[in-house]
């Protein structure tokens, strides 16, 4: 579990305001964030000879399922959401 001894700070930041689940989630989603930007950089130099204006196939794949993640977490994030 060392994520929760590198992650300390923040986590403990997130979970007072908002709660350990959502918390955990807000920390989870600034990872994926973190990770969507490293691939798109990596996108950048990684060009498809058949699409030159597009990164390689694999890289595509792999920024989709962390936007659909992220997507997710968001959407989990909400049904925790306090109701007013």
């Amino acid at each position: 579990m060392a994520v929760f001894h590198e992650k300390r700070d923040e986590l403990e930041h997130y979970e007072i305001r908002m709660g350990v689940p959502r918390g955990r989630l807000a920390v989870t989603m600034d990872l994926v964030t973190d990770a969507m930007a490293l691939v798109g950089q990596h996108g950048v130099y990684c060009q498809s000879q058949r699409w030159p204006d597009k990164p390689v196939m694999d890289v595509q794949l792999i920024m989709k399922n962390l936007t659909d993640a992220k997507e997710l977490i968001q959407s989990v994030m909400e049904e925790l959401k306090p109701k007013t």
